[in-house]
């Protein structure tokens, strides 16, 4: 989503960076240039502006011009600025001690609410909770079933009452059965409607003061722009909202709605969704998302997603398999599906610090290509996989036809992997006291 802004900041980072001494001109020229960049982002004018003149003012304090590294001091002043915008630090959900702690969800129609609301309680399971879903979107048609399938499929129980037509009366038998059965969270997925309007906005009071939820959070869609920003206004100013939830962070918009709506309504961002799949929700971190956006990587995020993928002990036999050379075809298959598993490749490496700035110098990459080895390893035996020096000329002919690839891809696909079985079976010698390293030390 950031993609236009964070190309436009790294240009600015580069030019202000490789300057040996900045005048208070010069500063104040690559702030308007700022400026610039986050208007073409669809950031609100009030709030650029109010950036930019923060910004500015934390320069001038600091005399950033006169600065041994100038450029940098300007670079972390932005950063430090961009992290206040989304909300200064990050917040965790608000859970009740002795009761089940109760989390609304609110939004107009179409911002992804009753899907996120299942995201939602999928990541609270993960985290060892048991949470239970409750669809009281009584005016949607089939918005009922969707949760039901949702919840399935995220392994969260949905409760609901067919032929119900007071959303409040549901939600109250839905904390009643919580409790009951041992749930300790209940995530609650409220009507919406097209545009804010006077019944929505009671409907959605009355809920709230029969449930007195924990959280009461506003999903907006983030590729909704400005609209966003004027939907949680409307909101705000009728319903004591405590976090916001932004969807399709993952979208092609320009991310004015993530820079503007903080400052807006002055409500933290809890969750963003990065993805259609259900587990695509992460937690915000205004710090990791300022880096994001600066090209900077966000490496904590990229962790907490490959711990997600693989267990410690899986990882723990990778590892050992690596060392003694033992990996084969049928492991790497299966360390190709957890980075998938990670998210879109284009998102992991954007996480790697430095790896936007060669995007932006023209490195692409194709995730077509771990699909194509995918098909290339399944259409192998198992005897092929784990013993890959058996597969002749005839075998790799089979196995190119069944995976739609060419012989020469085929080809260099086991090259590829005996390189670098190779390669790992020079160092474990090496570590095991051997031999010497195959390359040499740094």
């Amino acid at each position: 989503m950031f993609e236009g802004l964070q190309q436009r900041l790294g240009e600015i980072v580069r030019k202000v960076t490789g300057r040996g001494a900045l005048s208070a001109d010069d500063v104040d020229a690559t702030l308007r240039e700022v400026r610039l960049a986050l208007l073409e982002a669809d950031v609100n004018f009030k709030v650029a502006r109010d950036f930019v003149a923060r910004v500015r003012s934390a320069a001038v304090g600091q005399q950033v011009w006169k600065h041994l590294s100038p450029g940098h001091q300007v670079v972390k002043t932005v950063h430090e600025e961009l992290v206040r915008l989304l909300g200064g630090e990050a917040r965790e959900l608000r859970v009740a001690p002795h009761r089940p702690s109760i989390i609304l969800l609110v939004g107009l129609n179409g911002v992804g609410k009753t899907t996120t609301a299942a995201k939602l309680a999928g990541h609270l399971r993960r985290r060892g909770r048991a949470p239970l879903l409750v669809a009281t979107d009584l005016q949607r048609p089939a918005a009922v079933t969707q949760l039901e399938v949702v919840g399935a499929q995220v392994g969260v129980p949905v409760f609901s009452a067919p032929g119900a037509t007071d959303p409040v009366a549901v939600a109250r038998a839905a904390l009643a059965r919580a409790e009951s059965e041992g749930h300790d969270v209940v995530v609650v997925d409220s009507a919406g409607r097209q545009h804010v309007d006077e019944p929505l906005m009671a409907e959605l009071s009355a809920m709230h003061a029969a449930l007195a939820p924990q959280e009461t959070l506003l999903v907006l869609d983030a590729m909704a722009g400005q609209d966003a920003v004027t939907s949680a206004e409307q909101f705000a100013a009728r319903l004591p909202i405590d976090g916001l939830i932004l969807t399709k962070l993952d979208g092609d918009a320009r991310g004015g709605a993530a820079l503007s709506v903080v400052s807006a309504i002055g409500r933290p961002i809890l969750f963003v969704g990065v993805g259609e799949r259900l587990d695509a929700l992460e937690a915000f971190h205004p710090d990791r998302m300022a880096s994001r956006i600066l090209g900077m990587g966000d490496v904590l995020t990229l962790i907490e997603r490959a711990q997600e993928a693989t267990s410690a002990a899986s990882a723990a036999e990778t590892e050992r398999k690596l060392r003694r050379a033992q990996f084969t075809l049928s492991d790497f298959l299966e360390q190709l599906r957890q980075v998938r598993q990670m998210g879109p490749l284009d998102q992991l490496l954007d996480m790697i610090p430095g790896f936007a700035k060669a995007r932006q110098a023209g490195l692409t990459v194709d995730e077509k290509q771990l699909r194509r080895i995918e098909a290339m390893i399944q259409s192998m035996t198992p005897q092929e996989r784990a013993t890959p020096s058996i597969i002749d000329g005839s075998r790799r002919r089979r196995i190119a036809r069944g995976s739609g690839v060419t012989v020469q891809e085929v080809n260099r696909l086991l090259k590829q992997f005996e390189e670098a079985r190779r390669l790992l079976r020079h160092v474990d010698e090496h570590a095991r006291g051997r031999g010497p390293l195959p390359f040499p030390p740094r």
